[in-house]
Parts: structure tokens; sequence; C-alpha cells
């Protein structure tokens, strides 16, 4: 849906650039003294801002589009979950494959902190903002217990 509204937005605004720079060129009489009529440069000024956005919006919308990862890489890794401990420091679930490996992110660094195995996610913590720090205490107790 957005493909199309957006290609209707850009053919309209190259119809009515069109029609501006007809009516600027010559196809109206100019206004007197043979300055050019206000309204036209300034319709002409808004369509062309108006061109600029949708296609600023097209390109963002295609660069979306085209980085989503495809093919069987696509599924294979899945933030399960993440906390901020400090001001450029998080602490994150990464899913892949049948296990969790618990990351430290920090600018220009990251490295594992633990690996577990995959666990299912309770219906009522998904439906909650998680409490990472105490899931992370319990794991730790459940794996310390033999």
């Amino acid at each position: 849906m957005l493909p199309r509204l957006l290609l209707s937005a850009i053919l309209l605004c190259c119809a009515l650039l069109a029609r501006a720079a007809e009516v600027g060129a010559g196809g109206a009489a100019p206004a007197a003294g043979g300055a050019p009529e206000l309204g036209a440069s300034a319709l002409q000024m808004v369509f062309g801002l108006l061109a600029v956005l949708a296609l600023l919006l097209g390109t963002l919308w295609l660069l979306k589009r085209l980085s989503q990862p495809r093919g069987p890489v696509a599924g294979l890794m899945r933030v399960v979950a993440g906390v901020a401990v400090g001001p450029r420091e998080r602490v994150v679930i990464l899913e892949l494959g049948n296990s969790w490996l618990v990351l430290g992110v920090a600018p220009g660094q990251v490295s594992t902190l633990a690996e577990i195995p995959r666990q299912e996610i309770p219906a009522a913590a998904s439906a909650s903002p998680p409490d990472l720090p105490a899931w992370l205490r319990q794991v730790v107790k459940q794996r310390g217990k033999p």
C-alpha cells in the first residue's frame, strides 16, 4: 500500500511541477511589468519541496526493505531481551538456534557473559516488560544446582 501511495504522490508532484513550469515559462500572461507571478513561484517551490520529501521517504522505505535479512539466515538470530546497565552499556539475551547467549554490549565491544539452553518465556512475562536482572539471577542459581 505504501509503495502505491508513494508512487501516486510522486506522479502527482511531477505533473504539478510540469504545470507550474509551463505557467512560469510563459504559458500564461506575465504580471504587469514582466515580473514573474508570485503565486506560481510559491506553488513551484511548495511542490518541489513535496517532491524532495516524497523522494526522501521513498528512499528510506527502499533502504528498510533492502536491509531486511532474507533466506535461511533470516530467522537464525533473535534478540529475546535487553536491559541498559549504564549510559552506554547493555546486557542482551540473543537466541541463536537452541541456545541463548547473554552478551555484554559496550561501545566498540561485545563480550559473551554466558551461554544457556533455550527456554520458553512465560505468557505473563511476554505481555509485560521483562525483569531481566531478576531472571538472570534465577538462571544463574539454577545452573549452579547439580
